[in-house]
């Protein structure tokens, strides 16, 4: 099997061709006006809704020939794409356009900015307030446009949404009212744009699908902009509100088209979404019954300080923060704070706040900040009375959200399926020990095979199963462990009267995990400092907290509830992240990198030359008052971009930065190689703006191959495209001595000295004589007529192009013939330097290659440069990205593994390895379905060209 055969096999088909358009400035001018559509890019084109209206043209047609509109056939359609049919088009909008009067073109463009300037009193509509009985008002309303289907020159459709309720509009002309370039206007707005319409409620003439009004419909009379949508967004609301084909999915399973590492990237767009807005109102709503359920039994609620002075429960946890100079601590609960106000007779408190946990957690179930709901309470003779009242509210909550959200449980049900939760109204409560006993009764076992011990916590294993285990034996998703062993809780819980090794504790559980812990704790001051040096505290350092029990504390009990945890289990979500607002976990602020110094300072892209020294930008795109590339990939290159001086490579540029993009054309798609020539912080902008002007300029599908991880999560997370890694970066440190590591390497040096080959080096300052360029020229000649069959490469042999930014190294056997060239080219400063051609020549005595080569690393190194790369070699196994996972990626990599074997892919990289070469991976990545043979055989005749 071939590697092209492998990437077929497991890739989907590509969707229809597009004919091609190459060239053309990747800029517009103000007469594009009235092809607006030309120049939409985001995944709003394309997609799902579009293939839903070629499925149903046939319910179009019967509602155009209701509305009194000529259905056209789908050759009118096709033909409407020509450049022919975008001409007349074009001259039908303008013809159109003379005959509005000023009453039509009132009725819709862009509104001015709102600053406050006055208040009209006019009352907008929501659409939750709209019913049946309203047909034939007029209202008025603000919406964002969730959806577009286009009719024709003369009808479109909107769908407009309210939060999580969408309702249809309908546009279409009307002599002396609305023109066809109203409709044309209207129906190029971007998707999540916000909008204001005027509008008159009429029955729908045939049902509405997709929408919240199936019987009703808004006939529109005028629309206005209000917030465009600049940017383009990786997915559409719409897009992400539909439910996925697999019916049949599991329970915890999210069914749809967007995946969540894609939705967690991009979380703005993601709360839009009714599955996200419906997480919140639930999330809302266990806030409200928690603080309800609390108030009518007495309860006060506090704020407690998030800032301390010591580390509270585990140092090991919690995170240092500078203040003033002193160490201070974020806490990881209110537990010593509440404590502290029952000391001070507040007798029953309650807090919704942040909590901070420093784990470095990267589960499914874990975050460094999320909410906690948290109670303390005085008791009289027992801590289950606490537990009684922790219990009460919980269940409270459970019936609040099951009758009084009814709609946001539907919604999210469609995405998430699992059924409703289950709970007794007596809830069971099962000792530690009896917990473990059912669990070693049942055959569990720890993973090393022995039974289980009732003095050790539970593992999230062992918690699952005990789920299992009571749903079976009491038919509920929701019971309590009690009396958990002192070795998993914190200094200041109760120990067991019974048995020491015990405590007054428990935790809640729904559906097999915990969610809730809480106990007894000690109220007696000579205890507490006691539990506290055995746990290795210093009393000391807590005086505050300690003054409350030595001046007397009543006996006390309180839990804590995550509420993320909660709400995640209750709904199975999946991912705790989902039910958090803006998630905080271990990956959170990623490190940025450092600011470079850049070669060419005033060829910056964050600062281009035009706005520091003045220049004013060109207006029509000429490329003479950008930056020269050449400084460019000297400031922001990897070994990529070095390849982009062939005739082959087509560079786009951005007007704004100057940022540089190459893509070399190859049958309906374009082959983009490496980063964006850009500061790194710019990726994201340039990129969108890249594959827009791609799309609806050059009309080519792209395939992005050799680009960095940071490109490769622009790409991944942004724009949701599947990415995986089978070629690395190779590099190496110039300052290491590699021949003090490995003796073959030092044998074939001392072996080419023998030989007496003699190496030269020209500095990149120096002009290079011209008798000595046709004596390499002759020799590059010499090695490509000895090369046979095809050859896989980035760039032809070009070694005398941008000569400033080149060092050359050229090696002479004994007879004085040039018998070797190694040709060093300045990148980026954070890549260093790479090693552009490295080439021994017919006849060459064995080891000049690596004497050579060794010699011009260790000239880089002592010249200051600590990063050098061969550029990139295939890796011996292939590496899933974003968006691929399952049964075909495991396929897809035993499959590569054996071919990397049988066709030695890594020889190249075996011996860049000897010289002292790493792998640093490099990513491929495309759009979902954007591969498919035509894919890869665009792929194979760019490498092979």
């Amino acid at each position: 099997m071939s590697l092209k055969q492998v990437f077929t096999r497991f890739t989907h088909s590509p969707r229809s061709s597009i004919d091609e358009k190459r060239g053309g400035s990747p800029r517009r001018s103000n007469a594009d006006i009235w092809s607006e559509k030309e120049h939409v890019y985001s995944s709003d084109d394309g997609t799902d809704e579009q293939d839903w209206e070629s499925r149903n043209s046939k319910k179009k047609a019967k509602r155009k020939s209701m509305l009194g509109q000529v259905s056209r056939s789908s050759e009118d359609v096709e033909d409407e794409k020509t450049p022919e049919a975008e001409l007349r088009k074009r001259e039908q909008l303008e013809e159109a356009a003379k005959e509005e009067t000023n009453e039509m073109k009132a009725n819709y463009g862009e509104l001015p900015m709102m600053q406050s300037t006055n208040r009209s009193g006019e009352k907008l509509t929501h659409f939750d307030a709209i019913t049946e009985d309203m047909v034939g008002q007029e209202i008025v309303f603000r919406a964002r446009i969730h959806n577009i289907r286009r009719m024709g020159a003369r009808l479109v459709f909107l769908l407009f949404r309210q939060q999580t309720t969408t309702i249809q509009g309908v546009l279409h002309d009307k002599p002396h009212k609305i023109s066809t370039v109203m409709v044309h206007w209207a129906e190029h707005l971007p998707l999540g744009s916000i909008v204001k319409v005027r509008a008159t409620i009429r029955e729908a003439a045939v049902p509405v699908k997709k929408t919240d009004f199936h019987t009703i419909e808004l006939n529109i009379d005028a629309i206005h902009l209000i917030a465009r949508r600049e940017e383009h967004v990786p997915f559409t609301i719409y897009e992400a509100d539909l439910v996925a084909p697999d019916e049949e999915e599991p329970e915890g399973i999210r069914r749809s088209h967007v995946p969540d590492r894609t939705r967690l990237a991009n979380r703005i767009i993601d709360l839009r979404t009714q599955v996200g807005q419906a997480i919140f109102r639930l999330q809302s709503g266990i806030g409200k019954t928690f603080r309800a359920a609390l108030d009518d039994k007495g309860f006060l609620e506090i704020h407690t300080p998030k800032l301390q002075g010591s580390a509270t429960e585990s140092g090991a946890s919690v995170f240092k923060v500078n203040y003033f100079g002193r160490d201070a601590f974020l806490a990881q609960s209110p537990q010593l704070a509440k404590q502290m106000a029952i000391a001070a007779d507040f007798e029953r408190v309650y807090e919704v706040g942040a909590v901070f946990r420093a784990e470095n957690s990267n589960t499914h179930r874990h975050l460094t900040e999320y909410t906690g709901l948290d109670i303390e309470m005085a008791i009289e003779e027992h801590y289950h009375e606490m537990m009684e009242i922790i219990d009460f509210t919980i269940k409270s909550v459970f019936k609040t959200l099951y009758v009084r959200y009814k709609k946001e449980i539907e919604v999210l049900k469609e995405q998430f399926p699992c059924s409703d939760l289950v709970w007794k109204e007596e809830t069971p409560v099962i000792k530690f020990a009896d917990a473990i006993k059912m669990l070693n009764e049942s055959g569990w076992r720890q993973d090393n095979g022995e039974p289980l011990s009732e003095t050790e916590d539970f593992g999230t294993r062992d918690e699952i199963r005990l789920g299992e285990l009571v749903k079976e034996k009491f038919g509920t998703d929701y019971y309590i462990v009690d009396q958990f062993p002192a070795a998993a809780r914190p200094f200041y819980t109760m120990p067991s009267p019974h048995d020491s090794r015990f405590t007054n504790s428990f935790d809640i559980f729904v559906r097999g995990q915990e969610i809730v812990t809480g106990g007894q704790r000690i109220h007696d001051a000579k205890m507490l400092e006691q539990r506290m040096r055995d746990a290795e505290i210093n009393p000391a350092n807590m005086d505050d907290y300690m003054k409350g029990f030595q001046w007397g504390a009543p006996p006390h009990a309180g839990a804590g509830i995550g509420l993320e945890r909660m709400l995640m289990l209750m709904f199975k979500l999946g991912n705790i992240r989902l039910a958090s607002l803006f998630y905080r976990d271990p990956k959170s602020f990623p490190a940025q990198p450092h600011a470079l110094v850049l070669r060419h300072p005033k060829s910056s892209t964050l600062n281009p030359p035009w706005t520091s020294d003045g220049i004013p930008k060109s207006q029509d795109g000429h490329e003479h008052k950008l930056q020269p590339l050449e400084e460019l990939i000297a400031n922001y290159g990897d070994a990529t971009s070095t390849s982009w001086y062939d005739d082959r490579y087509k560079i786009w540029r951005d007007a704004v930065t100057g940022a540089a993009v190459a893509y070399v054309p190859s049958g309906n798609h374009a082959v983009i190689t490496g980063d964006p020539l850009c500061d790194p912080s710019q990726f994201t902008r340039i990129t969108s703006l890249f594959l827009k002007w791609l799309k609806t300029e050059v009309k080519l599908k792209p395939i992005w191959i050799l680009c960095s991880h940071e490109m490769e999560r622009v790409l991944g997370e942004g724009h949701g495209w599947r990415t995986l890694s089978c070629v690395a970066d190779e590099r190496v440190d110039p300052t290491r001595n590699q021949l003090a590591t490995d003796t073959e390497i030092g044998k074939k040096i001392r072996h080419a000295e023998g030989e007496e080959v003699k190496i030269f080096s020209i500095p990149n300052d120096k002009p290079i004589p011209e008798d000595i360029k046709a004596k390499i020229d002759k020799r590059c000649q010499d090695w490509l007529s000895n090369r046979k069959g095809k050859q896989i490469h980035l760039s032809d042999i070009t070694p005398w192009r941008d000569q400033r930014h080149r060092q050359y190294f050229y090696a002479v056997d004994k007879e004085g013939t040039v018998c070797a060239l190694v040709v060093l080219a300045e990148l980026s400063p954070r890549y260093g330097m790479q090693v552009k051609y490295s080439f021994d020549f017919p006849g060459a005595p064995n080891g000049t290659i690596e004497y050579i080569t060794t010699h011009a690393i260790q000239t880089a190194g002592k010249n200051g440069v600590t990063s050098l790369t061969f550029g990139a070699g295939a890796t011996t196994h292939l590496l899933a990205g974003h968006n691929m996972s399952g049964a075909k990626v495991k396929v897809l990599q035993k499959s590569y593994d054996a071919i990397a074997r049988q066709f030695r892919l890594t020889k190249k990289t075996e011996f860049r390895a000897k010289l002292g070469a790493v792998e640093v991976p490099l990513y491929i990545a495309y759009p979902k379905k954007g591969l498919g043979t035509r894919g890869i055989k665009a792929l194979m005749d760019f490498l092979q060209d």
